[in-house]
């Protein structure tokens, strides 16, 4: 488990031109190299590498073998296929001979959809104009225009009663259903745009009468036989499209993969450095990947490479790495900004303060529990979704996507348990003392007594402290590593005062405050100590504005017990208000209050997720993470990608896989 990125290196390749594509091959599968531009000194002494020829007919041979797997449905299975050389890719390439009956196929299939969203909504048009019996081409003329529309009662008026003379509309009425009107509008060609502005100021939209003969019945007959024809004709198209998929779709999708691959390292090629004999290649490996790559290259290309490490003041990438249950809170701390790879990684704490602080803020097993099953029906894929109202569908996604969302379910999972936990302690259901009711259980602490507030205020107050005493301890400590010594004075005094303040403070609410009172003595060095090195170590108004900020970021963990309280007070009232109305016996006031139980309670279940979400990830971002945390890393972008179609060049082992491996252009 880190508390660090992973630690980087950056490394040079010196090999020979024979050697490139295979060095390259074994660089994409291992995965462990972030490529990056030669340094100008490395420049200096080589020329740019320029590919060859031969990449642009990878290039070709890529685009044509993607048409052909978006154009096939998945089908069919394979053992993943090799390729010795780019010569086998090509011949590989040049044997697929579906590509004119697949394109036919695809661009029929094309014109088909095109023409059934057409006669869809022709059929759709003319079923709402049903009540318009006459053949349609009475109404069409060169010397007038015929529109449908359906309009609002009222808004079907006020576009009627707007229309100015030269529009000289004349209007068919169809029937009125749900205070709706169905009609039919002739207008003269010079008073169309009058017409047209009219209905659009107040929302009424035209739809032109189709170029058709018949009368509606007629032409609906023809259409849904020709709606038949053309769905009969596409199942037979997908039919066709499966069959060929089924001999042909493994093979292609193996060839595509490995036009792929060459691709990525034509990209590759541009970072690269050239001689007529030689090339050259930088790039960040972590250290802990280092000894294998070396010997695994090493290998490939038969001892004719050579290492060497690259000095630089460069920033390097960040790569975390934590246990997977921890590596669900990456996501957060993401968000926020990634870490630099020289500072600590801030996940392992936020994975274990977030959840208490998630978990002590809600304190409701009721709650606790209904967020949990939220969470788990997230996690399983939102089954059921679809029957959801629309709004509240639209506003979640606003937030977050899918995928966010399920992240922060499974972060949501440990502070639902800790909620749970809590309630049933506290006796806390929906905000009814439920043991108590049903067997009379008494609490050891109840969040909104005049007993339990002081306490739950001294644990908040004592959290605050230790959270920021130990972002100070990291801060100090990133200060050491980059040899910034008045930056460790001033985070040592940040400790000694944020001790002294919190003691202090307790000094003086158990009033002992005389001096020659040993403990009051020391909490005073303490602040007097912790002034003195943060004014010497960032200067006299950075280190006044240090002590402020001390006092209030540790004075801001008490809002884990307001919110308690908030949520805990707002459940009581729900419930004061609701049962009374129930317990008053009328019809009405049951049903009322019934409607305030459900909706108050749901308002608070929202409430128990955004207000302990967002306040618990606020105090480990501000409170804690501004005393060492800088951010805004650029992400580890290993060069290469996992084969699913074709063999890898690393064999089981780890090494070079035996016999010969997938060659890439010749340079």
């Amino acid at each position: 488990m880190a508390l660090r990125p992973i630690r980087m290196v950056k490394v040079g390749l010196l090999g020979l031109r024979e050697d490139e594509e295979r060095v390259l091959t074994i660089l994409h599968d291992l995965r462990v190299a972030q490529v990056e531009p030669l340094t100008p000194a490395a420049m200096a002494e080589l020329a740019p590498e320029r590919g060859s020829e031969t990449l642009r007919r990878v290039g070709d041979e890529t685009l044509r073998f993607r048409g052909l797997l978006s154009a096939l449905p998945p089908a069919g299975t394979a053992a993943p296929r090799r390729f010795d050389s780019l010569g086998d890719i090509f011949r590989a390439a040049q044997s697929v001979p579906i590509d004119a009956e697949v394109g036919e196929l695809k661009r029929e299939d094309d014109r088909l959809l095109t023409e059934k969203k057409a006669a869809t909504d022709t059929v759709e048009l003319l079923e709402a104009m049903a009540f318009y019996r006459d053949r349609l081409d009475l109404l069409r003329s060169a010397n007038f225009l015929s529109f449908y529309g359906e309009a609002p009662t009222e808004g079907f008026e006020a576009l009627r009663a707007s229309l100015p003379a030269e529009a000289d509309a004349r209007f068919l009425l169809g029937p009125t259903a749900d205070e709706r009107v169905r009609f039919l509008v002739i207008a003269r060609p010079a008073g169309s745009e009058a017409l047209s502005r009219a209905a659009q100021s107040r929302g009424v939209r035209l739809t032109a009468v189709p170029p058709l003969h018949g009368t509606p019945n007629e032409e609906l007959v023809e259409l849904r036989a020709r709606l038949d024809t053309i769905a009969e004709r596409r199942r037979a198209i997908a039919g066709r499209l499966r069959e060929i998929a089924e001999q042909w779709y493994p093979f292609v999708a193996a060839v595509d993969e490995a036009l792929e691959i060459e691709n990525r390292k034509a990209e590759v090629l541009a970072k690269l450095g050239a001689s007529r004999a030689t090339f050259a290649l930088e790039a960040w490996v972590p250290a802990r990947d280092l000894e294998r790559l070396r010997a695994v290259v090493t290998e490939a290309a038969g001892g004719r490479v050579h290492f060497y490490e690259v000095p630089t003041r460069e920033e390097p990438p960040t790569m975390m790495s934590n246990p997977s249950g921890v590596r669900r809170f990456e996501f957060f701390v993401r968000f926020y900004s990634l870490p630099q790879a020289t500072e600590w990684d801030p996940t392992l704490v936020f994975a274990i303060a977030f959840p208490i602080f998630f978990g002590f803020m809600l304190g409701d097993w009721g709650y606790g529990l209904t967020i949990l099953l939220i969470s788990l029906w997230m996690i399983a894929g939102f089954p059921g979704a679809r029957y959801l109202p629309k709004a509240g569908k639209n506003f979640v996604k606003m937030i977050m996507g899918p995928q966010g969302m399920q992240q922060l379910a499974y972060a949501l999972l440990p502070g639902c348990g800790l909620a749970i936990a809590l309630g049933l302690v506290w006796d806390e259901f929906f905000g009814i003392h439920l043991f108590g009711l049903l067997f009379g259980y008494t609490t050891p602490l109840d969040p909104a007594s005049k007993a339990g507030v002081p306490v739950l205020l001294l644990f908040a107050g004592f959290v605050g402290l230790g959270m920021v005493v130990l972002g100070f301890v990291f801060g100090a400590l990133k200060e050491y590593f980059h040899h910034h010594p008045r930056g460790v004075v001033a985070k040592s005094g940040g400790i000694l005062f944020a001790f002294g303040v919190a003691f202090f403070g307790l000094s003086v609410i158990h009033k002992q405050t005389s001096f020659g009172n040993p403990l009051f003595d020391l909490y005073l060095a303490l602040l007097l100590a912790g002034l003195v090195l943060l004014v010497f170590g960032e200067g006299v108004q950075m280190g006044m504005m240090g002590l402020i900020e001390v006092v209030s970021h540790i004075l801001s963990y008490t809002r884990l017990v307001g919110i308690l309280l908030a949520s805990v007070i707002l459940a009581l009232v729900i419930n004061s208000i609701g049962s009374g109305l129930v317990y008053g016996g009328t019809a009405l006031g049951i049903l009322f209050g019934l409607v305030i139980l459900i909706v108050g309670q749901s308002f608070n279940v929202i409430l128990g997720v955004f207000e302990p979400g967002i306040q618990g990830a606020r105090l480990i971002f501000v409170e804690y993470f501004s005393k060492f945390y800088s951010g805004n890393g650029r992400p580890f972008r290993p060069f290469g990608a996992a084969r699913r179609h074709t063999v890898s060049s690393i064999g089981p082992d780890g090494g070079v896989a035996k016999g010969p491996i997938l060659q890439g252009p010749e340079s």
